[in-house]
């Protein structure tokens, strides 16, 4: 049978696919920290209590890319090179979402706007990566090699969503709002373009190194184009709504630290 739990267990059994896996999310993770470092630092002056906040951001997705090493490390195994079609982040920059890398790069201060652009940015995607942890919490929480790990991955990552939450409504009720709601829609709809691109990418590598017949491969291309189609249809609208998180100031205080990793 065809399932999300059968897929990612053949995934995680076989030592090639699972050192791809671990290393797009490990690069991943840690371009992710890097942005956050740098917007931190670069924060303008009228939004300067935001940049520890920013920086706490940062230092979790630096300990996610260390944590996805680890896992790599105890199997004896080296991360590989990340295939540009499958590096997510990369491809929403092409696409001209969040702030580019060569803005980052510059030692220029940000603007309000820059800000609003990151956490909105930040929201999209962070809802991707909390439901993406929370699935796999469902199916391998209690795996005893992965599990603690994408355990501590998933709270994290509902961390930093219920701070985009607070943060971008915070913004909307000092007047921002209507541009808010505009560069979320901008960014969800290109967002779900990037993942099912990126999604085809890396289960075609993946059909590749396990050896998936035609026929497997090819309902797992239909499954992901239906999943845009449901999303560009209706469920964009889930990934633009603001709500207030019961997680309150989220990432206040100092980043969680993993000695196991």
């Amino acid at each position: 049978m065809l399932s999300a739990r059968s897929l990612f267990q053949e995934i995680l059994d076989d030592d090639r696919s699972f050192r791809l896996f671990c290393s797009i999310a490990a690069s991943g993770e840690a371009q992710g920290g890097w942005e956050n470092g740098r917007i931190a630092a670069l924060v303008p002056e009228s939004m300067r209590d935001l940049a520890p906040k920013i920086a706490r951001h940062g230092a979790d997705e630096d300990k996610h890319g260390r944590i996805f090493n680890a896992l790599l490390r105890k199997r004896g195994l080296q991360p590989v090179p990340v295939p540009a079609e499958t590096d997510y982040t990369m491809l929403l920059e092409r696409r001209g979402i969040g702030l580019t890398h060569t803005k980052l790069r510059r030692d220029e201060p940000l603007t309000e706007e820059d800000v609003l652009v990151y956490l909105s940015h930040s929201r999209i995607t962070e809802q991707r990566a909390a439901d993406q942890m929370v699935m796999l919490v469902r199916y391998f929480g209690d795996n005893p090699e992965v599990g603690k790990a994408i355990k501590m991955i998933s709270n994290d990552e509902d961390n930093h969503l219920a701070y985009c939450h607070e943060e971008l409504l915070r913004l909307a009720r000092a007047g921002h709002g209507r541009t808010i709601q505009r560069t979320l829609r901008h960014c969800a709809l290109s967002e779900i373009r990037v993942y099912r691109q990126v999604s085809l990418a890396v289960m075609g590598r993946m059909g590749r190194i396990l050896g998936w017949p035609a026929p497997k491969s090819a309902a797992l291309a239909v499954g992901i184009h239906a999943i845009y189609a449901y999303e560009r249809l209706i469920g964009w609208r889930r990934m633009v709504s603001l709500t207030m998180p019961e997680r309150r100031d989220a990432l206040g205080g100092s980043a969680t630290a993993a000695p196991a990793f």
